[in-house]
Formats: C-alpha cells, sequence, structure tokens
C-alpha cells in the first residue's frame, strides 16, 4: 500500500511595507542632516531609486507636521530636540536612538545692562522667567511639548549648579508667553514671536530680571530690545551644566525603518556623516546654510555657533554623550517633563550608525 505524504508549502515569510518616501524632521539649528538636504546630498542618494527625501518643515499647515513631536510616523527620521523625542518615547511610541550630537548653540542667561548679572553666583536671589505649561490639543502631549519651560528649568538648573546653588537659590516667575506652543513657520524667525516666547518683553519692562535664551535669533531679540547676554552658558565649564533639549541632540527612527528598511535608514546616515566631514574644511559655506537653517543674521550666526562647534557635526554613541544624555532623561522625568523613566539602554540602537561609518570609510 503506497502512502500519500502530502507535503504543505512554508508560509512565505512576511513583505516588508513598501516605502515610497523617506521623511526627516530637524530644528532650526546647526544639523549635519539640514547640511546633508541643502546639499542635495540626500536626494541624490536616493534618485536611482526615485524615493524622495522631504522635511516635515516644508508642509506649512500640514497634518503631518504633527509627527515632529509625537514621532509616529514610520518613514520618520528626526534629529530635533530631546525634550519632545523622550517625550515621545515615554508616551510608548516605537522609536530607536539611533545617534547623539553635541552642538553649543548659544545657551545664554539674558539680563538688563544695568543688571548687574554677569556670572551664575550673581543670580542668587533674583526673578526668573519661568514660561507657562503648554496648552497642548491632546493634554498627554503638554508635558514634552512644553519645550521653553523645560529649556529654561534646566538653563537656569545648569547655571546655578555652576556656582554651587540651587532652584532654592531664586525666585521663578511664571511668564506666559502667550503662546500656546513653539513658534512654527515663518513667525519662528521673527523677533517678535520669540520675544514672546522667552519672555524678553518681560525683562526689558523690569518685571524679571533674567530670562534663558537658545539660538542664533534669539541674540538678534535680545540685541533689539536692548538688552544683553549676562552669562554666555556655553562658557560654562563642566558640559553637565549645559545639558538641555539640544544637548545632547538625540537622532531617532521608528522601529519600522530599522527593521524594514535598514539599508535605506544606513545610507541616509552615511551622508549626515559625510555632511559632517565636509563642514570640517567648508565654515563658511556651512554658516550660509545656517542663516537660512537657524533663522538668523550672519552676525547672530557667527556669534552662537563657533568654528570648533560647526567641526563636530558628526553623530556619536560614545559613552560621555550616553551620561548626559541619560542626565536629561532624568531631568524631564524629575521635573515632570516626561510621562515616565525607562531604560536608555533599551532605547539605543547602535548597527545603523556603525553601518553607516563603515559605507563612509568604504566610499572615501
Amino acid at each position: 500500500m503506497t502512502t500519500l505524504t502530502i507535503v504543505k508549502p512554508a508560509p512565505e515569510a512576511p513583505t516588508a511595507p513598501s516605502l515610497d518616501k523617506i521623511w526627516f524632521t530637524r530644528c532650526p539649528v546647526p544639523t549635519a542632516t539640514g547640511l546633508a538636504y541643502k546639499l542635495g546630498w540626500l536626494a541624490d542618494e536616493f534618485a536611482g531609486e526615485k524615493l524622495p527625501v522631504e522635511t516635515l518643515q516644508d508642509l506649512a499647515g500640514s497634518e503631518l507636521r504633527r509627527h515632529h513631536y509625537d514621532h509616529q510616523l514610520p518613514a520618520l527620521i528626526r534629529e530635533g530636540g530631546n525634550l519632545l523625542a523622550i517625550g515621545a518615547r515615554a508616551q510608548g511610541a516605537p522609536t530607536r536612538l539611533v545617534g547623539l550630537t553635541w552642538i553649543d548653540e548659544y545657551q545664554a542667561i539674558i539680563v538688563r545692562p544695568d543688571s548687574g548679572i554677569h556670572s551664575p553666583a550673581d543670580l542668587k536671589g533674583r526673578r526668573l522667567a519661568l514660561p507657562t505649561w503648554s496648552d497642548h490639543p491632546i493634554p498627554s502631549h503638554q508635558r514634552g511639548s512644553s519645550i521653553s519651560r523645560g529649556m529654561s528649568l534646566h538653563g537656569y538648573k545648569g547655571a546655578l549648579a555652576a556656582a554651587g546653588l540651587t532652584l532654592d537659590d531664586v525666585q521663578l516667575v511664571e511668564v506666559d508667553t502667550g503662546r500656546s506652543n513653539r513658534p512654527s513657520g515663518d513667525d519662528a524667525g521673527r523677533s517678535g514671536g520669540l520675544s514672546r516666547l522667552w519672555s524678553l518683553d518681560a525683562l526689558a519692562d523690569g518685571d524679571i530680571d533674567a530670562v534663558y535664551v537658545k539660538g542664533a535669533s534669539a541674540v538678534d531679540a535680545a540685541g533689539e530690545l536692548g538688552l544683553e547676554v549676562g552669562i554666555n552658558l556655553d562658557k560654562l565649564p563642566d558640559r553637565r551644566f549645559r545639558v538641555n533639549n539640544g544637548t545632547p541632540r538625540p537622532i531617532t527612527v521608528h522601529e519600522s525603518l530599522i527593521e524594514d528598511h535598514f539599508d535605506i535608514l544606513v545610507r541616509f546616515l552615511y551622508q549626515t556623516l559625510r555632511a559632517a566631514e565636509w563642514a570640517r574644511t567648508n565654515l563658511a559655506g556651512v554658516r550660509a546654510v545656517l542663516e537660512a537653517e537657524t533663522r538668523g543674521s550672519a552676525a547672530a550666526v557667527s556669534e552662537a555657533y563657533g568654528d570648533e562647534a560647526l567641526r563636530n557635526l558628526h553623530p556619536t554613541l560614545d559613552d560621555e554623550r550616553l551620561a548626559l544624555f541619560e542626565q536629561q532623561k532624568k531631568f524631564t522625568w524629575v521635573h515632570g517633563f516626561s510621562e515616565r523613566d525607562f531604560s536608555l539602554d533599551e532605547w539605543v540602537d547602535e548597527r545603523p550608525l556603525a553601518a553607516a561609518r563603515k559605507l563612509l570609510a568604504e566610499r572615501i
């Protein structure tokens, strides 16, 4: 008797979802990603596959722009402030941390010329502006998106720590910035919008004694109001005192981009590393790009971003940056800017950046 054996075909492996576009988003600060985009290198890298590279910043009024905040777009690569990245992860966003940059981007304590505030120790007993919490349409996202409040609080904490002081040694004055969130689009580059964002008007009027600001365009806005830098936080010798929303600045991606399109991500990061290498010997070209990227004047860009910073736009995952990022993650949780704490080790994925470095070495 012949036995008939029926062999069932092996189940087909699930097909990775197709990718018809690469999205990336960055903040108006110096980034190698922004440079690679402006130089046309990202478009060139994927032109053969007819795979366009687009940035959320170019989508005025689009619903997709919210993904800069919540990171729920699978094809998104985000190089932006860590308050939103940490906040999204704490809310359960399926992201992975693939790189960290450190760019001293002009963190400063702004004062009136007659304030007598010239060093961190001079802040003792003074009234420091603390922006109100954001009025976010999604209540659970209020914490991570209260960016000006988070930056200000950590800026003051770092400055005070440099003088052996704490937040208990100053008077924090809650100031309504008149905005539901950070300015966007053209408004982000206008001194009026920045004056409200950073409470510069309240400082000029004498209601407070000092304001934390960050960035080239903030330098312009303060100068227009006759205000000056009392403390340049970038000059503080210990990086621990300069940890904030952009220091370190994370590159995060949706997990599906790693799992389903690893090669695409590696090539994107390769162009980022290539742009960082280009910046080392093309500082004039970098600054020309940054005037548009940061929405600041040529003078403000020159004052805010030193040569050494612009020569070191490369993302890494070295031990020092990870330790400083852990400090920021802890700050966001302790001070209520993230929903919960979580493991940094479980968030990090070193593979894409390591592969991008190898590709850079092969193509040089």
